[in-house]
């Protein structure tokens, strides 16, 4: 039931920090309004995409512009710059950011007040990483042919090769998930010579693996590591074939001087996620 209440942004129940913006919310019971503060330079799909995992925003904003100017651009195209004193609904499916050099201030209401500052809580601790799955081509097949003693042999002597490898290349193993790894990197270029190194070890002891790779944002929780960036890998490595590694374009975007080479695979659908995706093929992974 609705009840007479006032808080004030000066003591807001949670305060959330990210690169060049500041999110300050309070919550009346089922409403959450939140004080946001988006400095010169801002632009969602640099400092706020990367938590996404997407191209554009998909939350609807409804509030209030205090000072400050942005550019608005909807995925169809229309543009809007919304300036000080202005009252504002921007839907899901855009890019903007802060024109000039002073921040754009703006009080958040509503679905988006609340939209908002759960995307904020979900990015609070998140990391950059590169994020790898890879799995075996035809486990079952191949474990119905060698029988259940000689596929867990193999199985082992698959997991010690690739453990090694990730070793090597500073990898940290997430998990296992059944007949291949989860892991992340603090490098992409390590992740992506890590990846040719064990499709050539996997060969060696006669089996076929591929291996997906995406870079973004992270949480980590209980040894384990979620976000979209983690769906995204997982979804990459379903489009890879036998002996490739599959990147998506952020990780391919990241090798620039690597002396690592990787060729054009097309635009791909992904389950689970808005709009088609850029993959790249690895090709030509450089010594070392």
């Amino acid at each position: 039931m609705p009840r007479l209440q006032a808080k004030s942004f000066a003591s807001p129940d949670d305060v959330r920090e990210m690169t060049h913006a500041r999110f300050a919310t309070v919550s009346l019971d089922d409403a959450s309004i939140g004080f946001c503060t988006f400095d010169a330079g801002w632009r969602w799909s640099t400092d706020l995409g990367p938590v996404f995992g997407l191209e554009s925003c998909p939350i609807r904003h409804a509030g209030y512009a205090i000072s400050g100017v942005v550019h608005v651009v909807m995925d169809d195209g229309q543009t809007l710059d919304i300036g000080p004193h202005s009252v504002f609904e921007i839907p899901p499916g855009h890019d903007k950011w802060v024109v000039g050099d002073e921040p754009w201030v703006t009080v958040e209401w509503g679905a988006s007040g609340r939209a908002f500052a759960a995307a904020v809580q979900e990015g609070g601790s998140r990391t950059l990483a590169t994020v790898m799955f890879t799995d075996i081509v035809d486990s079952t097949r191949r474990a119905r042919e060698l029988g259940d003693e000689r596929w867990r042999a193999l199985l082992a002597r698959h997991n010690e090769q690739l453990r090694l490898t990730l070793n090597i290349h500073r990898g940290r193993e997430v998990k296992t998930t059944g007949d291949g790894f989860l892991a992340v990197f603090d490098s992409p270029t390590r992740a992506v010579r890590c990846a040719a190194e064990m499709v050539r070890a996997a060969a060696a002891i006669g089996l076929e693996i591929r291996v997906g790779l995406h870079t973004g944002e992270i949480e980590t929780l209980d040894g384990d590591v979620r976000g979209i960036a983690v769906h995204t890998a997982a979804r990459v490595l379903a489009i890879a074939g036998a002996n490739e590694v599959m990147l998506s374009a952020s990780t391919a975007d990241a090798l620039d001087g690597s002396g690592l080479a990787f060729e054009d695979a097309g635009r791909h659908e992904l389950k689970g996620l808005a709009g088609s995706r850029q993959l790249y093929r690895l090709v030509a992974p450089a010594p070392g």
